[in-house]
C-alpha cells in the first residue's frame, strides 16, 4: 500500500510555469534569470497558501540547473534538479525562523555562508517565516544580508511585512504576492481532479475556492478532506454538509418572505435552519454576504465582484431587479449591525429574531417614512387653521388720530392689509366711535399709571442718621439673638468696639485675628440685622484689626502701610531683614 500523500505536497508546482495566479512574480524571476540578473537578496511576502515558499524552492533549484531552458526554467533531468527533487541537494539550506529565531541561529547561519558550493553555482538559503527573527537577530544579519559572497542568495519568505526591520526591507528584492483569484483556483482543482479520477461538480468547485479565501494550499486541503468523506464522489451538496454552509436557497426564500412580509413563514424558515445546526451568527454572516451580493448585481459594471457559484449568478440578476436599491442598504446595514452585536447578548436565539423581525417590516417602515415626493419627515403636522380675528374699531380709530398729526409735507405710507380667514365671525356689538381728544387731556400711559400706584401705596422710607448710642444697642441686642442661637462668634462681637464713622457707616476694632474671622463670617447676618432695626438700608461697617491700624490725632483709623508694617516686623524678628536681604527681595509701595 502507497503511502498517502496529501495535494498540497504531491501537487507542488516545480515549475514556475505551474505556479497558479503569480504569472507577475514568475515572468520577473524567468527574466531575471535569462539576463543573469538576479539579486542576492529576495523577500517574498503576502498571505498564507499562495507560493511564496514554492516560488522561493523553484528559483533556488533553477539558477543551480546546469542545462536551463531556453525559457529560463529548470530542465528537471541533470544531477542539481534530480538531487533538489529527491531533497538531497547541499546547495539549498531551508531555516524555519520561528522556532530557529535567536542569534545564535543567525550566527551559525553565518558561519556556513564562508563556505563555497562544491558543485553548482549558488548556494541559496530560504528563510521562511522571517518576521519572528528576533531584533538582536536581525542586526546580526544585516551585514552579511548587505555584502553576502558572491556564491550566495538569500530568500526571505514572511507573511507579515510590516514587522520586518527597514533596514532589512532595504537590503532586499521585495516581490509582493496576492491572493490566488476563485477562477484560478477552480481551475487548478479541475485539473487536479481530473488526474486523480475524481468526479467533481464545478459548483462544490467553486464554493470550496470561495472557502479558502485565496489561499491555494488550504482548498487543496478542504478538497481532500471532502472526497475522503465522499469516497470520491466531490458534489454541491455534500460540500455545503462537510463545510457547515447554508444553502444559498434558503436566503432567497428568507428574502422573499421579508418583501412579503410574512413574518410567520420568515420565523419557522428560521427555526428550520436553527434545528439543522447552524449558528446564529453563521446565519446573520451569511445573509448579510447575500445581500451584498445582490447589491453588487443591481449595476451591470459591477457585475464581476459577484462572488457566488455560476448557477446562482443568474438568479441573482433577476432577484436584483426586482428589490429596490434602497432596502438592500438598509438591510446590511441592520445585519452588520446585529452581527456586531451577536457577541454581546445573551440570548442569541432572541438576538437572531428581532433581526428578522426588523427586515420583515423594514419595506413597511420605509413606505410610511416616504410620500409622494420623495422621503418626508414621518410626522405631519396638522393641517395651519387660521386663527379667528375681530375688527377692533379703537385700533382703526387712533391710527386716523396719528394720521391728522403727520404733517401735510410727508405723504402718509399706505398701510399694508393683512388677510386672514376666518370660519364664522360671530356678530360683534357696535363700538361706539371715539371722541377726538386733545394732547393735553389723553390719557396717561400704563408705565405712569404703575408708577403713580407705588407712589400712592408705598410712602418713601428716610434712613436715619446712625449715633453712637443707637448703634451699640442695636449691636447689644444681635449679642444677645447670638448667644440664644449658641452662636461661637458671640463673645467676638462682645469685645468688639464700635465708632460711628458718619450717619451711615461705622467702623468694628477687633483686637487680634481670631475675632476678626468670627465677625468677619457673620457680616452678612449682621448687617442685614442692623439695617431693619436702624431703620437704616445704606448702613455699611468696616472691621479692622488694632494691630495693624495707626491711630491719628483725630482718633481716626489709618490702615499701616507695607514700609510701615515691614519696619514693625524687623523690630519684632529682626532675622526678617536678613532674609530680605539675602533673597534681594522688594517691598511693594
Amino acid at each position: 500500500m502507497d503511502k498517502f500523500i496529501v495535494s498540497a505536497r504531491k501537487y507542488r508546482p516545480q515549475t514556475f510555469d505551474t505556479v497558479v495566479g503569480q504569472a507577475h512574480i514568475t515572468t520577473t524571476l524567468k527574466n531575471a534569470i535569462k539576463q543573469n540578473q538576479l539579486a542576492h537578496a529576495f523577500l517574498f511576502c503576502g498571505p498564507r497558501g499562495v507560493g511564496k515558499t514554492t516560488c522561493a524552492r523553484i528559483l533556488a533549484k533553477t539558477i543551480n540547473c546546469e542545462h536551463p531552458t531556453p525559457d529560463g526554467e529548470a530542465c528537471n533531468e541533470c544531477n542539481s534538479c534530480v538531487s533538489f527533487n529527491q531533497g538531497t541537494s547541499l546547495n539549498i539550506h531551508e531555516l524555519d525562523a520561528a522556532s530557529n529565531n535567536s542569534v545564535d541561529d543567525i550566527r551559525t547561519l553565518v558561519d556556513q555562508v564562508r563556505f563555497a558550493p562544491q558543485a553548482g553555482r549558488y548556494k541559496v538559503y530560504i528563510i521562511d517565516e522571517v518576521h519572528m527573527l528576533s531584533s538582536s537577530a536581525f542586526n546580526a544579519f544585516l551585514k552579511t544580508l548587505e555584502e553576502p559572497p558572491p556564491y550566495a542568495i538569500f530568500i526571505l519568505a514572511t507573511t507579515e511585512k510590516h514587522k520586518i526591520l527597514p533596514t532589512i526591507l532595504s537590503r532586499c528584492q521585495i516581490f509582493d504576492f496576492k491572493r490566488i483569484t476563485t477562477n484560478d483556483t477552480v481551475e487548478h482543482l479541475e485539473a487536479i481532479c481530473e488526474k486523480e479520477g475524481v468526479n467533481a461538480e464545478k459548483a462544490a468547485l467553486q464554493t470550496i475556492a470561495q472557502k479558502s479565501e485565496g489561499c491555494m494550499r488550504d482548498a487543496l486541503s478542504i478538497m481532500d478532506k471532502i472526497v475522503s468523506f465522499t469516497n470520491g464522489e466531490l458534489n454541491y451538496t455534500n460540500t455545503l454538509e462537510h463545510l457547515n454552509i447554508l444553502d444559498e436557497d434558503y436566503y432567497f426564500k428568507l428574502l422573499d418572505h421579508m418583501l412579503q412580509q410574512d413574518l410567520s413563514s420568515a420565523m419557522l424558515l428560521y427555526d428550520d435552519i436553527n434545528r439543522k445546526g447552524f449558528e446564529g451568527d453563521l446565519v446573520l454572516n451569511g445573509f448579510a454576504a447575500f445581500i451584498r451580493n445582490l447589491l453588487v448585481s443591481k449595476d451591470e459594471k459591477v457585475v464581476a465582484l459577484l462572488d457566488t457559484v455560476e448557477s446562482f449568478k443568474q438568479k441573482y440578476l433577476e432577484t436584483a431587479k426586482n428589490t429596490p436599491a434602497s432596502f438592500l442598504i438598509s438591510a446590511l446595514n441592520i445585519l452588520n449591525e446585529s452581527e456586531i452585536n451577536y457577541r454581546a447578548a445573551r440570548n442569541k436565539r432572541l438576538h437572531v429574531e428581532l433581526t428578522l423581525i426588523k427586515l420583515c417590516y423594514l419595506q413597511q417602515a420605509m413606505e410610511l417614512a416616504a410620500g409622494d415626493a420623495g422621503l418626508v419627515k414621518k410626522k405631519i403636522a396638522d393641517k395651519a387653521v387660521a386663527v379667528p380675528f375681530r375688527n377692533i374699531q379703537p385700533v382703526l380709530a387712533r391710527s386716523a388720530t396719528l394720521k391728522e398729526t403727520v404733517p401735510a409735507t410727508t405723504p402718509a405710507p399706505q398701510a399694508s392689509r393683512l388677510i386672514i380667514e376666518e370660519p364664522a365671525p360671530r356678530p360683534v356689538a357696535p363700538v361706539p366711535p371715539v371722541q377726538k381728544e386733545p394732547a393735553s387731556s389723553r390719557k396717561i400711559s400704563s408705565l405712569e399709571k404703575l408708577r403713580q400706584q407705588f407712589k400712592d401705596t408705598h410712602v418713601e422710607q428716610v434712613d436715619q442718621p446712625l449715633t453712637q448710642e443707637t448703634l451699640q444697642e442695636a449691636w447689644d441686642a444681635f449679642i444677645v439673638l447670638l448667644k440664644e442661637n449658641k452662636n461661637s462668634a458671640a463673645q467676638s462681637f462682645d469685645l468688639a468696639q464700635l465708632k460711628v464713622l458718619d450717619d451711615n457707616s461705622f467702623y468694628v476694632y477687633t483686637a487680634n485675628a481670631i475675632e476678626y474671622r468670627f465677625i468677619e463670617s457673620c457680616k452678612t447676618q449682621t448687617s442685614e440685622f442692623l439695617q431693619q432695626r436702624l431703620s437704616n438700608t445704606q448702613l455699611q461697617f468696616y472691621i479692622t484689626k488694632r494691630e495693624n491700624v495707626e491711630v491719628t490725632g483725630n482718633n481716626d483709623p489709618k490702615p499701616l502701610t507695607a514700609v510701615q508694617q515691614y519696619q514693625k516686623m524687623i523690630e519684632k524678628y529682626p532675622l526678617v531683614k536678613e532674609l530680605k536681604e539675602k533673597l534681594k527681595m522688594e517691598l511693594d509701595r
